[in-house]
């Protein structure tokens, strides 16, 4: 994934590493190649509302592996969907956020947690 500093449209342009400039692609498909996987629509989905440190995602996600966790924090850094503010204090700390480009994805979000309400939740508790 590469980012291109010049703005197009307002927006950052986004080149994956499959990419090429004449061919077109499925914006579905370049849009799971940033977000796609297990844990990253919850991971940011837990960033939605309010910057969080490292001990408050993995909270809200417990069968994640603080391992992963990192991982997967680097990819959507490194994708420009979030930021990570490292404080110089003792002890260590550092908050995520997410970018002007990870906060557009909210209402993919907000349908994807309405989805699964009605369709999956609900159901259960039948």
């Amino acid at each position: 994934m590469l980012l291109i500093g010049n703005r197009l449209n307002g927006s950052i342009l986004i080149v994956t590493n499959t990419m090429k400039t004449s061919e077109k692609k499925c914006p579905v498909t370049e849009m799971l190649y940033l977000i796609g996987g297990k844990w990253k629509p919850v991971i940011l989905y837990s960033l939605k509302s309010e910057k969080r440190r490292f001990g408050e995602i993995s909270a809200r996600m417990p069968k994640i592996s603080r391992k992963v966790l990192t991982e997967q924090l680097k990819e959507l850094e490194r994708d420009g969907l979030l930021t990570r503010t490292q404080f110089n204090e003792i002890p260590p700390r550092v908050e995520y956020e997410l970018t002007e480009l990870g906060k557009s994805l909210s209402p993919v979000l907000n349908e994807m947690e309405k989805w699964g309400q009605e369709n999956i939740i609900l159901k259960i508790q039948s």
